[in-house]
């Protein structure tokens, strides 16, 4: 007799801005197939290449069905399989005796393999927070812009993204969306077939280039002196909303002064474009009221980032395309979410806290942490790090630090995964993880403005548990007491939101569960009327929270660390700039492992201009070297136009160990940090090319 066939509701788990509602066909226990749910109106249906192969990723082969530890050396990935017990017993052993007399020797390493709120940082949190452990300062992928809009509106918050389907101009700035961002770009392309022009933005002619009216090929990191050339040509040439700037801006005679300070011509030879492709720019935005603007993470991913994505902000304000609801910008929509932190994360179990809190570790400085031997600067030296929800020898930067750190013998090392990573090889302890399809869970999106509850849809495949149940392991067998570590999944989920904010009227925990999504309540133009979240509920050109920190309160242009202008020595040796921006088989490092789209993606390629490659005899198919004094890796060359002279792009981001030459793109990059919001600077880096 079959199986009965049953159906499940499911949110995609994924650091992605889409955040899609899935639905899941389960036949005999296991999902045999995943698609976009129809009725919720942001997915409509549609899942990207990569997710509509999720049940493909939970079934895997090479799933990790049971506690393992390991028995080789750090780094060969040799283990054999353990009780759960046991694996709990040897975690406490050695998590106790280490908080006993330095508990801020025991770091978490943890990022967006899951955007739930419940298996993301609820009871993870809590474990740390009552042992005392060092923090970790989460800012690899986002911090950068998100305090930017923290600084200029308050938080991470825009314009609502079904409304770009009536836009008249779209600038699509730092922004691959067909391949992160699908559903905007279903948008997007509506706004076009009604005659809106599309212009990209990006130093690469990506997939959305192509398909854009105009592409405006800048040089990598120069996207805020962009921004300051066109406020230049919107002032000069009067093409503003003075009862806008009046009534709903702070600072506006200082903002001028400053965009007077970039002329088109300058701001033309920072970028690396020519001045009349500014003027004109400036010319369409600041004529068309229905102008909107979609960031993305790649431009705030240099040295300057934060300042450009305060630039770019600010554009709307000048022009009063907020009054429209298709018009204004959109980088986050993550902050009109009423998220209770607190509540799920209780910093209030720290020892000490408020007035003491643990040292906090930038995640992005990771291998230098792990290395640092410790002093009275830096605090104890590292001994543990428990790893979930990241791939940090994968995807951190200056990889060749990073895996190092993670090869030292003495230090204990949990990783908490669905596979052996190349992070997992350097585990002590490798304990499997539950997906998505097996856990509960709740989201917010930084894409749209709806909250969605995930049910499982299967069990546990083999012996999986989620991770708030892993954690509730450690704590229980480490003797710790407190209730805020035993809460259930169901309780902690009831209490991630802020019930009784305005946003979420009408909707509560069980009308949630039944819905499985709730549209947050926002009006269609949400700054009409003003009303930011600043200090001053105005858009703030000048910044008084940035004066008070010494830093400067207008946005302005810094050049790239690696760049010209920013290092002309280093730039002598390496002359190409290289960005690596997430091919579109791969999300950051999930999905490498998973055949059918690694196979679509090939193999690691670099695409160079043909003017570099003739200057370095490199021809199309060549392998190649990409090197700096960081580290090297090796791909295939691809000659093409698509990148602009003097730059080099590596789509990524590989496992390591599947990739020919065991390396990725983090062999180059730095653990430098932005100007605001301590976040990486993934594509401020400088490198030489050659035959391999």
């Amino acid at each position: 007799m079959n199986a009965p066939t049953e159906f499940a509701r499911a949110v995609c788990p994924h650091d992605c801005p889409d955040t899609c509602a899935m639905r899941v066909t389960v036949e005999g226990g296991r999902a045999i197939k995943v698609v976009g749910d129809p009725d919720h109106p942001p997915t409509q249906g549609a899942l990207c290449t990569k997710v509509s192969r999720y049940a493909e990723r939970v079934h895997h082969p090479h799933r990790l069905t049971t506690p393992m530890k390991r028995v080789g050396r750090k780094g060969e990935g040799r283990f054999e399989p353990i009780s759960w017990d046991e694996a709990f017993e040897l975690a406490a052993a050695r998590l106790s005796e280490i908080a006993s007399r330095a508990p801020e020797a025991i770091v978490p390493y943890s990022y967006a393999g899951t955007m739930g709120l419940v298996q993301g940082d609820s009871i993870a949190q809590r474990f740390f927070h009552k042992l005392g452990a060092s923090q970790l300062d989460r800012t690899i992928c986002a911090a950068a812009g998100a305090a930017g809009l923290k600084y200029t509106y308050g938080a991470g918050i825009g314009m609502l993204t079904e409304f770009f389907g009536e836009s008249e101009v779209i600038l699509i700035w730092g922004s691959n969306p067909i391949a992160s961002n699908l559903h905007f770009w279903t948008r997007a392309q509506e706004a076009k077939r009604r005659g809106a022009r599309l212009i990209a933005i990006d130093p690469y002619r990506s997939l959305t280039a192509e398909k854009c009216h105009q592409h405006i090929a800048l040089k990598p990191g120069t996207d805020g002196a962009l921004a300051l050339g066109m406020m230049n040509v919107l002032i000069t040439e009067n093409l503003l909303d003075h009862a806008y700037i009046a009534a709903h801006t702070l600072g506006f005679a200082e903002l001028k002064d400053r965009a007077l300070s970039y002329p088109p011509a300058r701001a033309a030879q920072i970028c690396g474009v020519d001045e009349q492709v500014i003027v004109d720019l400036a010319r369409l935005y600041g004529s068309t009221k229905k102008a909107a603007i979609r960031m993305n993470y790649g431009l705030q991913r240099v040295r300057g980032g934060g300042n450009a994505v305060r630039a770019i902000a600010c554009l709307p304000s000048l022009t009063g395309a907020w009054r429209e609801r298709a018009g204004g910008v959109l980088l986050s929509s993550g902050g009109w979410a009423p998220v209770d932190s607190h509540a799920l994360q209780r910093p209030d179990l720290m020892p000490g806290w408020p007035a003491k809190t643990s040292r906090v570790i930038n995640m992005n400085a990771i291998g230098d942490a792990l290395l640092h031997p410790g002093d009275t600067t830096f605090g104890p030296k590292l001994e543990a790090i428990i790893v979930y929800n990241s791939n940090p020898v994968a995807v951190a930067p200056d990889s060749e630090r990073v895996a190092a750190g993670f090869a030292r013998e003495d230090l204990f090392t949990i990783v908490l995964e669905h596979f052996q990573t190349d992070t997992a090889d350097y585990a002590d302890l490798l304990l499997p993880a539950t997906t998505q399809l097996e856990h509960l869970d709740v989201h917010k999106s930084y894409g749209h403005t709806h909250v969605m509850v995930n049910l499982p849809a299967i069990a546990p495949v083999g012996e999986a548990r989620p991770n708030t149940e892993i954690f509730r392991g450690l704590a229980r067998h480490m003797g710790l007491e407190e209730p805020a570590l035993y809460e259930s999944d169901d309780a902690i989920a009831q209490s991630a939101f802020r019930w009784n904010d305005k946003t979420l009227e009408g909707v509560n925990w069980d009308s949630l569960k039944k819905t499985g999504w709730a549209a947050l309540n926002l009006p269609d133009a949400p700054f009409a009327e003003g009303g930011f979240r600043t200090p001053s509920g105005k858009c703030e050109f000048f910044s008084e929270r940035l004066a008070q920190q010494g830093l400067d309160p207008l946005p302005d242009y810094l050049p790239p660390y690696e760049s010209e202008d920013g290092a002309p020595e280093l730039a002598a040796r390496y002359p190409l700039a290289m960005i690596s921006p997430p091919a579109r088989n791969f999300l950051n490092s999930t999905f490498v492992n998973i055949e059918s789209l690694r196979s679509t993606e090939g193999e690691p390629h670099l695409d160079i201009h043909p003017f570099d490659a003739q200057q370095r005899n490199i021809a199309d198919g060549d392998q190649v070297r990409i090197f700096n004094d960081r580290g090297a890796m090796q791909a295939r060359a691809r000659v093409t136009e698509k990148t602009r002279k003097g730059l080099v792009v590596g789509l990524s981001i590989w496992w390591k160990k599947l990739a020919p030459d065991g390396r990725n793109a983090n062999q180059v990059t730095s653990q430098a940090l932005t100007d605001l919001g301590g976040s990486a600077t993934f594509y401020d880096c400088l490198v030489e090319v050659e035959r391999a």
